[in-house]
């Protein structure tokens, strides 16, 4: 199949069709714009709904009653958008519903500014609404990763009956690179136990629900879904590892700060200095158990963010104080350069030696 030039918003919209999403409902913020605007176009065009929402809270919840009838259904916003919508997603992941959410990240905190940014990874991961729930979260690298994770993150929704976020920034959202759309089958899930469809043959109706007033039903509800969490972190964690073998200091990056990693290291190599690049792709569940296979060959690591530091508290509860981890970053839209990196990896050596 030809490959096609798309800027990364457009192209996860095309990607989201193609995995069989008919339904979109969102409201503008920069820089995810591009996305609700190419659905605007093409949803009608395949006789698919598009709404734009008169605000995020009205979007999450028009996605909440989609998603309860196995639709596959998507939205996304950036970060302050996101924001808004944790009540609803709290509410989805409550009543185990299948969607997918972009977050295609800005700097904050605040209104912040639109240049791309990581600063969400504590609210996307570590649940940024209320209650114990747990959304899978995808972070790609690249406008073809974009592609296909948006289209693997339908089908862990409908697998897992969970939403999924593609965690993506505004870089990634608004550079254009050459994908490729696969050929994929749309997963045929029976949704007829719990979706809202109609009564069918059945005798009682189904019903969506995330409220239990009573509180061992509400703890019984809770342990279901932890189950459900444990099998995910069992079955479904995604990463790459680049040159981590004997590597002095492996660097561990994700989205666009890990495509300027992989830039370091050749850099470095120059410098008679091996770098290694733990690049988890699920930053829920996190790849945790790799860090096992190289600590004890490496004599640091260095987690490396769009943001003031906050996956490298997983990289500490990974190394689990087997080696010194350290964390270098920028924050507020500021991009991290490959010789910011590497004058910070000399820096770390030097206080190892």
């Amino acid at each position: 199949m030809a490959r096609k030039l798309m800027k990364g918003n457009e192209a996860i919209g095309e990607a989201a069709i193609k995995a069989g999403c008919h339904l979109f409902f969102g409201y503008p913020i920069t820089p995810q714009n591009e996305l609700p605007e190419y659905m605007s176009k093409r949803l009608p065009e395949i006789g698919g709904t598009f709404v734009q929402a008169e605000s995020e809270v009205a979007a999450i919840n028009m996605v909440y009653g989609a998603a309860g009838t196995g639709s596959r259904v998507m939205t996304s916003s950036s970060s302050p958008g996101i924001s808004l919508k944790q009540e609803g997603i709290s509410y989805i992941a409550g009543s185990e519903l299948p969607c997918v959410i972009v977050n295609i990240v800005r700097g904050g905190p605040g209104l912040g500014g639109i240049q791309p940014a990581q600063s969400d990874y504590f609210q996307s991961t570590k649940g940024g609404g209320h209650g114990d729930y747990k959304l899978i979260v995808l972070a790609p690298s690249t406008v073809q990763e974009m592609v296909d994770l948006v289209q693997e993150a339908f089908d862990l929704a409908d697998k897992y009956r969970n939403p999924v976020m593609i965690l993506g920034d505004g870089m990634l959202g608004q550079m254009m690179e050459p994908v490729e759309f696969k050929e994929r089958e749309i997963k045929k899930v029976d949704h007829s136990s719990w979706a809202t469809v109609g009564m069918g043959d059945r005798e009682k109706p189904n019903i969506v629900n995330s409220l239990y007033l009573d509180p061992q039903e509400l703890e019984d509800h809770n342990h279901k879904l932890q189950r459900k969490y444990d099998e995910i972190t069992a079955n479904e964690i995604r990463y790459e590892t680049y040159n981590c073998e004997n590597a002095e200091i492996i660097l561990i990056a994700y989205g666009t700060t890990a495509r300027i990693v992989q830039d370091v290291i050749p850099m470095a190599k120059e410098k008679g200095i091996k770098l290694g690049l733990i690049k988890p792709i699920t930053l829920w569940p996190f790849p945790y158990d790799v860090f096992n296979d190289y600590v004890d060959s490496t004599k640091a690591f260095l987690s490396v963010e769009m943001s003031m530091g906050q996956m490298v508290e997983d990289v500490k509860l990974a190394v689990n104080g087997k080696k010194p981890v350290h964390f270098y970053g920028r924050s507020g839209g500021m991009i991290p350069t490959p010789e910011g990196i590497l004058e910070n990896v000399i820096e770390v050596l030097g206080g190892l030696e």
